[in-house]
């Protein structure tokens, strides 16, 4: 908690708070995130103040200047947002000031989103995690392989990110799910929708056991720009990525390719190395190639040591306020 002008404000206010700051057009969230991350960061916010001096950061801070006025009706907004999306699907929202809950494998990236809802449950352990991801157009040896390699990561407790497309991320969220793991669905909409409409019981039984997450507002439908967004959170949530099967236009290249930005592991299947140019020059740029689950888990960090990392990256921000 902080002082207000009004007394001390509660965690769940603060985090409205940082909602509505989110509410505002032209602001920047990865801006948002990075600030709140910094002691003292949202006080400085709302009183329109942004350290980083970026031309995004200078962008935000002007916003905010122009903006603040209009701060307690967007908070009473963003509360009625928060509110429906609970009432309709038991959605809870986390946020980056929320030091114990957000997942700490999103917290070392170097543009963690401000805010998360999820439905379901996230768990500490999940820091122990992998991506597996590929093609919607998957071929049945893809989706063998992307079955085999998911049942196999939960056989050593691993949780299982993917995205709740077809092909692919289907077989491998079904197949954790048939093995009694746990699996995560990071989806390109918001909480209160489901896309593809087909696996709207899928998410279900993935909310029952695991989680189902997203970055954007709750009501937010499908966009162009909201995959590539949602291929970032989940490669961040993980502590790297299996690609099973992709084109050089496939999402799933992309994921990779972020991956590596982010500082995470891409892990290309070696059938995937063989028959794709993409997947041989992202080799020679610190992908790694893999035949079976035992070459991704001698990469996985444990739970203590993600956490480690995450409270170095906190005091690092402390220390930069």
């Amino acid at each position: 908690m902080f002082v207000a002008e009004g007394g001390l404000i509660t965690a769940s206010e603060m985090n409205l708070r940082l909602l509505a700051l989110c509410s505002i057009d032209g602001i920047n969230w990865n801006v948002i995130a990075r600030e709140a991350l910094r002691s003292g960061g949202l006080a400085r916010l709302l009183a329109g103040e942004v350290a980083e001096t970026s031309r995004d950061g200078e962008t935000t801070r002007r916003r905010l200047g122009a903006e603040l006025a209009t701060l307690d009706a967007r908070v009473e907004r963003v509360r009625e947002l928060v509110g429906v999306a609970e009432e309709k699907t038991k959605a809870r929202l986390v946020t980056v000031l929320d030091r114990g809950e957000y997942p700490s494998n999103l917290r070392v990236i170097p543009s963690p989103p401000p805010f998360l809802f999820y439905r379901g449950e996230l768990r500490r352990d999940d820091a122990r995690s992998v991506a597996v991801v590929g093609t919607r157009q998957a071929s049945d040896e893809g989706c063998n392989r992307a079955r085999s390699l998911a049942e196999k990561l939960t056989a050593d407790g691993v949780t299982v990110i993917s995205g709740l497309a077809k092909g692919i991320d289907t077989e491998a969220h079904t197949a954790t799910l048939e093995a009694g793991g746990r699996t995560i669905a990071v989806i390109g909409t918001g909480i209160l929708r489901t896309y593809p409409k087909e696996n709207a019981a899928l998410a279900d039984r993935i909310a029952e056991s695991g989680a189902v997450v997203s970055q954007f507002w709750p009501d937010a439908p499908p966009t162009r720009y909201g995959f590539p967004m949602r291929n970032a959170v989940m490669s961040g949530i993980s502590q790297g990525t299996a690609v099973i099967e992709a084109s050089s236009t496939s999402g799933a290249k992309m994921q990779a390719r972020i991956a590596l930005e982010q500082g995470k592991r891409a892990f290309l299947m070696a059938s995937l190395v063989t028959r794709e140019t993409w997947a041989q020059r992202y080799i020679e740029r610190g992908a790694i190639e893999v035949n079976d689950v035992e070459d991704i888990l001698r990469w996985l960090r444990t739970r203590e040591q993600v956490e480690q990392q995450s409270s170095q990256r906190d005091q690092l921000a402390l220390e930069l306020a």
